[in-house]
């Protein structure tokens, strides 16, 4: 084996310096796909696709400005499959497939020797597939099939001992498919299905005595279907239906008495539909219709009075569709058309008079079609076509002179579709398409130089 100290070739033609272990003297840069990017503890973890390998967990080496492999779990094509990754500190929860447990629940430090099975919950070939990963004070929960209760609740702290079920909320093998896994404060809400109460939100504290469901929102064995579950100050806000108000604006503070309607936005039966619930400097955003207005930017603190129409963006029933929400400094950022201009960026302090227009992007009546918003210190990051180009990285500070084309990753009206925006430190990493179509690992650094990320040869097995 000899270690090289070589010029690697990106995608973008430019030589990039790395260090690797290598069989012989050829050097040659991997044509690494990734399709999911996670924090854990400073270390950007990611799955991603190989040609050679198949689709495995890898890592950002700092020191080597290179993605290295972590660990071949399953050796050879398909590969593992990483998914549904949590981290927690500097631990990568994960659901992976290593050809012999099936897909069960996994964990890595970012080293091979740290990367391990926690627990083969469905036993054998069998697979538990773990989903919707929730972290409530250090502990893992998340949704797991065993093979004998169905899909139901589970913890984990990492070892196979304090992997267990939660409680088994439908008896049986049908299970409750928990779901929206979300943590307030201590507690931990969740969709969830049993037969006396149908779907509703219930709520746990890690113990089988401490799970119950905090209120049948929808009498009997119909369904309140919870969805858009988000923490706002401490208190839960979701979007349910108790069979007379249709879906509308809910809160929950874990119990019965204290899970109430926010506000009846569209009257009677029919449904506001709530969407896009957003924490904006600890007030809640959201995009909703009153039935009057088409479906245009709303906030609440909770109260009926304090729930109200920002503006009639697209005036009249026309849909301004927010979406894409991002918190700057207090202020929302999202993506709307006001019936004139089609979707491109906006801004609101929570006022009518301060929800205005960033930028025209496209100009015209044509689309801009802003996405993936993040914001990164005091610019929004995001995806959008000015229609010379095709979606491209974009970034903003909040004023029309300062939303500008950051750059034009891939050439041509094709667009390269920026997306996964993952803040490590002071660098940015994000996913995007290559000139030939082939989604790439980039970062930008804090001088704002952006540039795709090589992947290193993993040594030989």
């Amino acid at each position: 084996m000899l270690c090289v100290l070589a010029l690697t070739r990106d995608v973008t033609g430019q030589e990039q310096p790395g260090t690797r272990l290598i069989a012989g003297s050829e050097v040659q840069p991997l044509s690494l796909s990734p399709s999911a990017l996670a924090n854990a503890g400073g270390t950007l973890l990611l799955a991603a696709t190989d040609r050679r390998i198949g689709y495995e967990l890898w890592k950002f080496d700092r020191a080597r400005n290179a993605t290295v492999l972590i660990k071949d779990i399953r050796p050879g094509m398909p590969g593992s499959y990483p998914s549904s990754m949590h981290a927690i500190g500097g631990t990568l929860f994960f659901s992976a497939d290593d050809g012999t447990a099936g897909s069960e629940l996994w964990r890595s430090d970012g080293t091979a020797a740290g990367t391990y099975l926690v627990k083969d919950i469905n036993a054998g070939p069998a697979a538990s597939t773990p989903s919707f990963l929730a972290n409530v004070n250090g502990v893992l929960f998340f949704a797991a099939d065993d093979g004998k209760h169905g899909f139901e609740l589970w913890r984990s702290q990492g070892s196979p001992e304090s992997t267990a079920l939660v409680a088994d909320i439908n008896v049986g093998p049908a299970g409750s498919a928990p779901r929206y896994l979300t943590r307030v404060g201590g507690k931990l809400f969740f969709a969830a299905t049993d037969q006396a109460g149908g779907t509703e939100l219930w709520v746990s504290d890690g113990t089988s005595a401490g799970t119950r469901r905090v209120k049948d929102i929808r009498r009997g064995p119909e369904d309140s279907s919870p969805e858009w579950l988000i923490d706002v100050n401490g208190t839960l806000f979701f979007v349910a239906n108790d069979g007379s108000h249709g879906f509308e604006l809910w809160k929950s503070d874990g119990t019965e008495s204290g899970t109430v309607m926010v506000k009846d936005i569209s009257r009677g039966a029919a449904s506001a539909r709530p969407r896009h619930l957003a924490n904006i400097g600890g007030t809640l955003f959201f995009a909703a219709t009153d039935g009057e207005h088409g479906v245009e930017l709303w906030k609440s603190d909770g109260t009926d009075r304090g729930t109200v129409l920002v503006k009639d963006i697209n005036p009249g029933r026309g849909n301004s569709l927010p979406n894409s929400f991002a918190n700057m400094n207090g202020t929302a950022y999202f993506a709307a058309t006001d019936g004139v201009l089609g979707a491109e960026l906006w801004k609101s302090d929570g006022t009518e008079s301060g929800t205005v227009l960033v930028k025209d992007i496209h100009p015209g009546a044509g689309s801009s079609s802003p996405g993936h918003l993040t914001q990164v210190g005091d610019r929004i990051f995001f995806s959008a076509g000015d229609g010379e180009r095709g979606w491209e990285l974009w970034k903003s500070d909040g004023s029309s002179a300062g939303t500008v084309l950051l750059k034009d990753l891939r050439p041509g009206k094709a667009g390269a579709y920026p997306n996964r925006f993952t803040q490590i430190n002071d660098t940015l990493f994000f996913t995007a398409d290559d000139d030939a179509g082939i989604a790439r690992l980039w970062s930008m650094d804090a001088a704002g130089a952006v540039s795709t990320v090589s992947a290193l040869r993993p040594e030989p097995q």
